[in-house]
Order: C-alpha cells, then structure tokens, then sequence
C-alpha cells in the first residue's frame, strides 16, 4: 500500500488563531488540534453564544473523524475501503452513502479531468517508489505500461450510485487525495450541528472556512511559496463558505543521474510531471472537490489545466517555475473564477 502520509498539501493558516483575541464580547473561540489520517487537523470555531464547551466540540471532531475513518482510511484494515481492497473477486459491493458520495464525485473528477484525478494509481505509485515499499530504481517502459494496465478508473472498477465494482481482482482505491478534504467537510458539518457558523477546518493542508474570522473578515489563508527550502507565503486569499487545497511537486521526490522525478504522477503517461507548473490551489463549494481538483489541476498543469479551469468554471491558482530566470523565480496564473472569489 502507498505510504499516503506523502500525498499530504500543505497550506499556511493565517490570522486565524492569532486574531481569536479579537473577538466581539461575548464570542467564545474555541481551538482544537489533533491527529488523523497520518497528518494533523486544526479547528478554530467562534462561538456567538458563549454556550458551546471545548468539550462538546473535541467530541464532535472526534465523532466526525472516527466516522470518515471507519469508512475510508486507507491505514485502517477494518476500514470500509480497505475491506474493499482485500476482496478480490469482481462482484458488486453496495457501500456507504459518505463513501459513495466521496466516489460519485472522484469519478466526476476523473472524467472532467480527463483521467488525471485517479484514486487507482496505486501500482505506479508503488513502481516510482513513492509507496511503503521506498526507494526504487527508475521503472523501464515495459513495466510502466504493465502498471499503467493495472491503474485507472476505466480500467479497474465501476463507480455506481451506491455501489463499487472492480474490474480487476487486484484494483486497490486509494482516497488520500480525496478523503482529507472530505473529512474536513464532515468535520465542519458536524461543528454547524452545535449552532456554530464561524469556523475553519483544515486536516492536511485540505481546509473549509464559513463565516467569518474573529476580526469579522473572512479567512485570511496563505498560498505556500512551492520552494522546499525557502517557503514562506506567495499569496494570501480571504476565504468564507469555500473549500481549498493545494497540491504541489516540491516536497517528495528524489534524484537520478542529474534528473528530478517528482511524486506527481501523470496517469496518462505513467511517469512523474515534467512541466513547470509547481502548484495548483483550487477554491470549491467544499473541501472535498477542492482536493481532488487540486491534484488533477497539478497534474494537467498550467497550459492544459487553465483551459479545463475555464471550461468547467473552476477557481485555480497556478505557480510556475520561471525557468529563464537566474535565480529561483515563480509566476502565477489565475483563472477566471479565481481571480473573481478573491478581488
């Protein structure tokens, strides 16, 4: 199985918890950090009616995450869908509705992406050497085709209304880049259940702010500098009643013979990206389409990626590489919706 804890993007939270101080009297602000799905989560909810106890909302997160885990970690055997995984045969297995909600919309991903967004990598990611099994030497033609012949929705499974399929035996789903943004939208649903509209929710970097921060401006949330060494902050949207993730090629990847292979792997050619596209952050109705759009956005990159942005009216920023600079440089494109979320 992948070592998911690899696929994690990460954002920087702003102004968030360094304004709780500011709320209007009578607001509690309520923090709460954990673990879950091999990364970290942070809450922040501003409670107008005093009422709401630091207790009742851990129990609520807590509710919340141990369902989206129960149905779709990939870490857990007893899971929904690790259940799934070890079956072999290729019969029709009906499933939950928040598993089949998070698959409808993966399969939607795929389709309009055209099959960039995959939950089925599993075997090319484990041939490059980004899965449990580490390092590996650079796979040959042959053996890309043979995992290539072995990954892709159409290829491996069929998603139904409320039911998967495989088509091969051997079809592994993996949700990494897809399940974190939904557990961040279960999550928030469940601190809506307690009378609180004013929140953030991140897990991963994958994140869903409603309402308004304790300065009553929407979420100020930092775009990451896609430089693994440098960092620090590219850009800073404000955020309420959205979704947003960013997927980036500059944390995992390693070297051979002078050439980067970046953990980003382009299903169409079962290698790693070679464009100069370092980053995408999409901006959705809900974390979870956030997510998976982030990652196909990176995948199709700048060029291709805009123009499916524009057809399917997505809000994307992208960062480049300015490969003619001297220096590490970066350039940014925004789509159309993007750039109206954010004015």
């Amino acid at each position: 199985m992948p070592d998911l804890t690899k696929f994690s993007r990460r954002t920087f939270i702003l102004s968030s918890l360094a304004l709780a101080a500011a709320c209007k009297p009578g607001t509690a602000a309520l923090e709460i950090t954990g673990k879950t799905m091999g990364t970290t989560y942070n809450v922040v909810a501003l409670d107008a009616s005093g009422q709401v106890k630091d207790a009742d909302l851990r129990a609520a997160i807590d509710g919340a995450l141990a369902e989206v885990n129960q149905q779709m970690s990939n870490w857990d055997p007893r899971s929904e869908i690790s259940r799934f995984n070890a079956q072999t045969g290729t019969d029709t297995v009906a499933v939950s509705d928040n598993l089949a909600n998070v698959m409808q919309a993966a399969e939607a991903v795929n389709i309009a992406s055209e099959g960039r967004f995959d939950t089925t990598m599993g075997p090319l990611i484990e041939l490059w050497g980004f899965g449990a099994n580490g390092s590996a030497p650079v796979p040959g033609d042959a053996d890309i085709r043979a995992a290539q012949a072995r990954s892709g929705h159409g290829n491996t499974l069929k998603v139904g209304g409320s039911t998967l399929q495989k088509t091969q035996g051997d079809a592994q789903v993996y949700l990494a880049a897809i399940g974190k943004g939904y557990g961040a939208d279960h999550v928030g649903r469940a601190i809506e259940a307690l009378g609180i509209k004013d929140y953030m929710v991140e897990i991963g970097g994958d994140l869903y702010a409603s309402g308004k921060n304790a300065s009553g401006l929407p979420w100020q949330i930092g775009i990451e500098k896609p430089a693994a060494l440098s960092g620090g902050v590219m850009e800073v949207v404000g955020i309420s009643g959205l979704g947003m993730a960013s997927s980036g090629d500059y944390r995992n990847y390693f070297e051979k013979d002078g050439q980067r292979y970046s953990h980003i792997i382009d299903p169409a050619t079962g290698r790693p990206i070679t464009h100069k596209t370092a980053s995408a952050t999409v901006l959705a109705d809900n974390s979870m389409l956030a997510d998976a759009w982030a990652t196909a956005m990176l995948i199709l990159g700048r060029e291709r990626g805009l123009e499916i942005a524009e057809a399917q009216n997505l809000a994307v920023l992208f960062i480049e590489r300015d490969a003619d600079a001297s220096e590490l440089r970066f350039n940014t494109k925004a789509s159309s919706r993007f750039q109206a979320l954010t004015a």
